[in-house]
């Protein structure tokens, strides 16, 4: 989502407030207050006038634009942790920015809110909203916690990926890692990205090998070594193949 298309269609109700004893460093410009992060002074002639950028939105003296009332998550504020009173409608704990789901335990839905109307969004399958960056991303980015499971994070035997990462032998870290069925050797799972899984099987006359990370024949796998053993058609391809060998 592009943010400067989002800020453009805020409407820019910056409120102007009694100036206090605030000196214009410039004769022309806006400058930041020292402890309110959406307050700032525009002076013009040398003369200040006190404003506030739109609730839920805070003021970027870096910012070269215009407009330089920005999404919190784009602003260092420093010091300047004050704000204005919040004005909250449904959904929107302020009127304009990027906010979670009420529930603490849906991680995955957040809500655009733009003068208090809320849009809302649902994060692609996996991800969880990051409330520090204003857009969704994985779980351990995101640090949320407390957070259900969606249907697509168990499988319905309740399969579910490990939470600690997968490494290699080279310790590389498993961008997909995959494991064994518990009960079937001819099947295994494959967790995209470390986070969702799948079911998958091998060909018919194979097993897994969770050693190689790959399908292999039933001799090769301790334990999967009869599990074709009462099926006539794999018995009779194992057959033909030691005729012609």
């Amino acid at each position: 989502m592009n943010l400067s298309i989002v800020l453009c269609t805020i409407v820019i109700g910056i409120s102007h407030l009694t100036n206090g004893q605030f000196q214009c460093p410039k004769k022309n410009g806006q400058y930041e207050d020292p402890v309110q992060c959406d307050k700032f002074y525009e002076c013009k002639d040398g003369v200040a006038t006190t404003k506030l950028c739109p609730d839920g939105l805070v003021f970027d003296p870096l910012n070269r634009k215009v407009n330089k009332c920005d999404q919190p998550f784009s602003v260092d504020c420093g010091e300047r942790s004050e704000l204005q009173n919040p004005q909250p409608s449904y959904l929107c704990p302020r009127r304009n920015g990027y906010f979670a789901h009420p529930d603490e335990k849906v991680c995955n839905i957040f809500y655009n809110c733009i003068e208090g109307d809320g849009t809302e969004i649902v994060c692609p399958n996996g991800l969880h909203f990051d409330e520090y960056a204003g857009s969704c991303a994985w779980p351990a980015t995101a640090g949320r916690s407390g957070c259900n499971e969606s249907d697509d994070m168990k499988l319905k035997d309740g399969f579910t990926c490990p939470k600690d990462k997968a490494f290699n032998s080279r310790g590389q870290n498993v961008a997909h890692p995959v494991f064994a069925h518990p009960d079937d050797c001819q099947k295994f799972y494959v967790c995209l990205n470390g986070i969702t899984p799948r079911e998958q099987g091998c060909s018919t006359g194979e097993v897994f090998n969770e050693e190689s990370q790959k399908c292999d024949q039933p001799e090769n796998v301790a334990g999967c070594e009869n599990w074709y053993k009462d099926d006539p058609q794999v018995q009779q391809q194992q057959q033909n193949k030691n005729k012609k060998q």
